[in-house]
């Protein structure tokens, strides 16, 4: 039984189909599929079913991927330890944000990085999902609610403020730009619609910066993160009674990176600025 191949079946389980898993991987759908048929004959056993909407796991595979996980889980506490013993400052650090506090705020500490340790190279991933610090999806991620995985070191790094804007010389209070209905629970929304009961909503978004945007273009009232609404053109704070909930902002990486030097300096260097 070769571990490359429990990989491979672990994200046709996870991914569902074929595609998805090779992308995940890196490999070709063909060579996902020859490996799968080679695990279940190895086993003796048929993994998955096989239908139109891709891959099912049988029982047989669902206790195969009770202990593949765990054997996943070694071999990547493996690589944390062998990363984080790592004594030069050089390599990759995945980092992931949202898209504005990446964009407005990570960029100043990742270019202060790269001023005084060129070898050390950040990816910075903008992405809304909640990514798996176990399985290295990041080395190190910021988001705006504590993290209850085990394992992980973590700290609350920052209150970010947050104010009402609009478009400069507009005195409009009659519509809005506010989060999509997926995150229509957050605090600034319900403020906002205190505050503006009979305003209109003219645009919805996931994305702070997509919001901030419309505000400019005089869409309606947006509340936005005080970094990313003040360095954008063409709108100005408002007062409505008061300033909107702040937020918590979050950091965490896994313990057993807890040593890596490249991890520890851009700590350092966000810690500086916020």
């Amino acid at each position: 039984m070769e571990w490359s191949d429990l990989r491979i079946f672990l994200a046709v389980a996870r991914g569902g189909t074929l595609g998805a898993a090779a992308r995940e991987l890196g490999q070709t759908q063909p060579t996902m599929g020859r490996r799968i048929r080679v695990l279940e004959q190895t086993l003796g056993l048929t993994l998955f079913q096989r239908t139109s909407e891709g891959f099912v796991l049988t029982n047989e595979g669902a206790a195969v991927l009770a202990h593949a996980e765990r054997m996943e889980a070694e071999a990547l506490g493996i690589a944390r330890a062998a990363s984080g013993q790592g004594g030069t400052l050089e390599g990759v650090l995945r980092v992931s944000s949202s898209d504005w506090f990446g964009t407005y705020v990570l960029t100043r500490a990742i270019a202060s990085l790269g001023v005084k340790h060129p070898g050390v190279v950040v990816e910075l991933i903008t992405d809304a999902r909640l990514l798996s610090l176990a399985r290295r999806d990041a080395d190190l991620v910021f988001r705006i609610a504590p993290f209850d995985e085990p394992d992980i070191a973590q700290r609350r790094l920052l209150q970010m403020p947050y104010a009402a804007y609009r478009a400069d010389g507009s005195d409009a209070l009659d519509s809005v730009v506010t989060m999509d209905t997926a995150f229509g629970g957050m605090p600034d929304v319900a403020w906002l619609r205190e505050r503006l009961p009979d305003a209109r909503i003219a645009f919805r978004s996931n994305s702070r910066e997509a919001q901030a945007r419309a505000c400019a273009l005089g869409l309606g009232i947006a509340v936005l993160p005080c970094p990313l609404g003040d360095a954008t053109p063409g709108i100005e704070r408002i007062d409505l009674g008061g300033p909107p909930p702040t937020r918590d902002v979050w950091m965490g990486y896994h313990r057993d990176l807890r040593h890596l030097p490249r991890l520890r300096a851009f700590v350092d260097e966000i810690v500086a600025i916020s």
